[in-house]
């Protein structure tokens, strides 16, 4: 893993409080898998997913650093540099 100016967004966002995409909940939409945004916490869908709201949340905001909270994964992600951190 290459190290990232955008890691500075990172902040302590606690355990997912969600226990899916919160937009797909919102919208009764789909998703596969899910993301964890390292800014804001907030729980979103994969690129994967019909209506990836992590990379839209990522260009939306500015919180381009995810995490994934799928079971046995323990990478992180920016959407800017579009590699591992």
């Amino acid at each position: 893993m290459l190290r990232d100016p955008h890691l500075r967004l990172v902040r302590p966002v606690g355990p997912p409080r969600a226990t899916g995409c919160e937009e797909c909940l919102r919208l009764g939409t789909p998703w596969v898998h899910l993301r964890q945004c390292l800014t804001c916490g907030e729980i979103l869908c994969c690129d994967s997913s019909p209506m990836r709201h992590a990379r839209a949340h990522a260009a939306a905001v500015g919180h381009v650093i995810v995490r994934s909270i799928e079971p046995g994964e323990s990478w992180r992600w920016c959407y800017v540099d579009e590699q591992f951190v």
